[in-house]
């Protein structure tokens, strides 16, 4: 998966120097309105972790030494992705985080990834801005049954894109939806339809992107 042309590099970012103490910090938190920056070592290359806003008012609420090192406070300091890195992977690491660190191939300190680019990348792989209809066809999960669909869809037009979600054990159910491109009319939209109907696949939803 290529990333660089989603992350936010380097040179793009608020960051913070190891050897900052934690007022440092907070005023560069305050500037910027972030609530939380990478911080780096000496040499500005790698990474030791992130530095929340939050966690500098608790302690200095508690009447904390504001004068302590930023090295104080880091979190994530194990939270990182490389650019090479598989979509599964940055997935699960992000999704609790405000964004993920990347790493080059050196393992030093490329830039970030935020949950907007990642959303905005997903957007661009469903291909929503180019398509007529999404449908959302439910399928039992049984061996076959995307290979079935496609063929059905491919009798009366191309796919622009193809997602599956949650195959939950509990109902054994799958929901696959398929964008159809820009050309499709109602009326071959029609005719897909009764068709998947016809060999029994359940269509749940039709999301007109007209509209």
């Amino acid at each position: 998966m290529i990333l660089k042309e989603i992350v936010k590099p380097k040179d793009e970012l608020t960051l913070i120097n190891e050897n900052a103490t934690l007022e440092e910090a907070l005023d560069i938190l305050e500037t910027s309105g972030f609530r939380c920056v990478p911080v780096l070592d000496k040499s500005g290359n790698i990474f030791r972790g992130n530095i929340y806003k939050m966690h500098i008012y608790r302690h200095k609420s508690r009447g904390g030494d504001m004068n302590l090192p930023v090295t104080q406070l880091l979190k994530n300091a194990n939270k990182f992705i490389s650019l090479d890195s598989a979509f599964f992977n940055i997935f699960f690491t992000i999704k609790d985080l405000p964004y993920i660190t990347v790493l080059d191939e050196n393992n030093n300190f490329f830039g970030i990834l935020t949950h907007s680019s990642l959303l905005k990348m997903l957007s661009q792989s469903w291909n929503v801005n180019d398509g007529s209809y999404v449908l959302t066809i439910l399928s039992s999960g049984n061996r076959g049954d995307l290979a079935k669909i496609s063929k059905i869809i491919t009798r009366y037009t191309s796919i622009a894109s193809c997602i599956s979600l949650d195959l939950h054990e509990s109902n054994n159910v799958q929901r696959i939806l398929f964008t159809l491109p820009s050309d499709v009319d109602k009326s071959k939209l029609k005719r897909i339809v009764a068709s998947l109907k016809r060999n029994r696949f359940e269509i749940e939803a039709i999301e007109d992107l007209h509209a």
